[in-house]
């Protein structure tokens, strides 16, 4: 998906990619329909937006999984996901309307310095 930096998702995506010049791939989603607003991939075969729809449910579930513990005054901040060689990162933004979905060799990137940049374009998304 080709994205504009003149939007909010696109300028997010964007700055992701000047901070992570390695990542593998980012889309910012809509976390009701799962719809990729902007999307980038460093990696064929990695799509993005086929990952932004399956990750919506992720997200849901988690979020069903704690109304029913009673988690009140809860919110998902990020959600990891850690492969053999892949860190799959999910960050919501405030309101929870749309999240950054961030894919990095593990080997490569610093995962405390990935989930920093989640954050903060987390931010400007809300």
């Amino acid at each position: 998906m080709a994205y504009s930096t003149s939007s909010p998702a696109g300028q997010c995506v964007q700055n992701i990619i000047n901070a992570l010049p390695g990542l593998m791939a980012v889309a910012v989603v809509d976390a009701t329909s799962g719809m990729a607003l902007a999307s980038h991939t460093n990696t064929p075969g990695l799509n993005p937006e086929t990952a932004a729809a399956y990750n919506t449910e992720v997200v849901k579930q988690k979020q069903k999984a704690m109304a029913a513990l009673k988690l009140t005054g809860e919110r998902i901040d990020d959600i990891l996901i850690s492969l053999t060689n892949q860190s799959h990162i999910i960050n919501l933004s405030d309101d929870g309307k749309k999240f950054i979905y961030l894919v990095v060799n593990s080997r490569e990137t610093n995962l405390a310095i990935a989930r920093d940049v989640c954050r903060q374009e987390a931010e400007i998304l809300s």
